[in-house]
């Protein structure tokens, strides 16, 4: 079954090349209502009082919970398109 972790220091491209080989599926990342510069960490973009930390990624995890638990981790919004 494929997993990734995410963290603060991965890079928005890194995180979505991981996410397209595991999962098959596009992912949006945005940072404040734009899409997110793909050299930029997750933690430089991580809007509000966001703890951070790590999490890890199963496919069984829902899409729906999957974009919550991204938003309350680090503030920000993505999106999982195909």
């Amino acid at each position: 079954m494929a997993e990734i972790k995410i963290d603060g220091r991965k890079k928005v491209k890194t995180l979505k090349a991981e996410f397209k080989k595991a999962f098959c599926a596009s992912l949006r990342v945005y940072s404040k209502k734009h899409f997110a510069d793909e050299d930029a960490t997750l933690a430089s973009i991580r809007e509000g009082n966001a703890p951070g930390g790590e999490l890890k990624v199963g496919g069984n995890m829902q899409v729906g919970n999957f974009e919550k638990k991204v938003k309350e981790l680090y503030g920000i919004e993505v999106q999982v398109a195909n």
